[in-house]
């Protein structure tokens, strides 16, 4: 008698609707449904184009992976050097000779996007934002982001500092399965840090700086919980974000738009439109 052995497989479809009902005015994009991976809409996916501040989600999976490891913890504090000081763009307001927490460090990344706060973090664990670079570009070769380059952690304007719109949904897919006790740092709409006033650090007044997040997707009704947002000249707007409705998560990457109010709307709608065009089926 011949022993038969039977497998129960359980896989996902999605029904998938014709390009021409779902589309977007940015320059690459991609939605991935979270729980399996699978790619529902992509538009120019592959393409290298500069990131920005979204860098910053391969900068942060780096540091929760440290954490993760015992290697630091959140009270860690690391010392604010001249060149996190002096850092132009965003910023945390950090002030020379400090020392920082790592969740201070962390929600200055994560929800003010302060390029100081990348710089103190890169030399804390990595001794230089040059070491960290390394640990970002080794990284994203581990999760087979093809498309992604860094020359520095804070998506500054550079030469060959690129990332894909996939690699994007990679990245922030990874961190939410990952890392979830750290996810709730990107659904946060506020910080509040208190920074020196004065011309030369350590002098005037303290001041508390309030700064909110900028991901659009926070505010839409139903909310989004994370990821990141990035602007610069060359990049235009963008936006990675994520959101959950009821047991299913979409992630979505949006780039090249033209304004903050444009990335605000065409993010909100894409996102309503990914949840009422796609659905996902269960087969067993």
């Amino acid at each position: 008698m011949l022993n038969r052995l039977v497998a129960l497989v359980a896989f996902a479809f999605f029904l998938v609707v014709p390009a021409s009902a779902f589309d977007t005015i940015a320059r690459t994009a991609i939605l991935m449904d979270y729980e399996t991976g699978e790619v529902l809409y992509d538009k120019d996916a592959d393409k290298r184009v500069p990131p920005a501040s979204m860098t910053k989600l391969v900068l942060a999976d780096v540091i929760f992976s440290k954490i993760k490891s015992g290697e630091i913890t959140m009270d860690t504090k690391f010392r604010v050097s001249e060149k996190a000081w002096k850092m132009g763009g965003s910023k945390m307001f950090v002030e020379l000779g400090t020392e920082v927490r790592v969740e201070d460090l962390l929600r200055g990344i994560i929800i003010q996007s302060g390029n100081d706060a990348c710089i103190v973090m890169a030399e804390g664990i990595a001794g230089s934002e040059e070491g960290m670079v390394a640990l970002m570009n080794a990284r994203a070769r581990e999760l087979g982001m093809k498309d992604s380059l860094f020359q520095n952690t804070t998506g500054w304007p550079a030469e060959n500092h690129y990332m894909s719109a996939r690699d994007l949904a990679i990245i922030s897919r990874h961190i939410i399965k990952e890392y979830p006790e750290y996810f709730h740092f990107y659904s946060e709409k506020t910080f509040t840090w208190s920074a020196g006033k004065g011309i030369k650090p350590g002098e005037g007044e303290q001041t508390t700086i309030s700064q909110g997040n900028r991901n659009p997707l926070l505010y839409a009704t139903p909310p989004g919980d994370g990821m990141k947002t990035g602007h610069t000249e060359e990049a235009g707007y963008c936006l990675t974000g994520t959101q959950q409705r009821g047991d299913q998560r979409m992630i979505m990457v949006v780039t090249g738009l033209a304004s903050e109010k444009e990335r605000a709307t065409e993010a909100v709608r894409f996102m309503e439109a990914a949840f009422k065009e796609f659905r996902r089926y269960d087969i067993f």
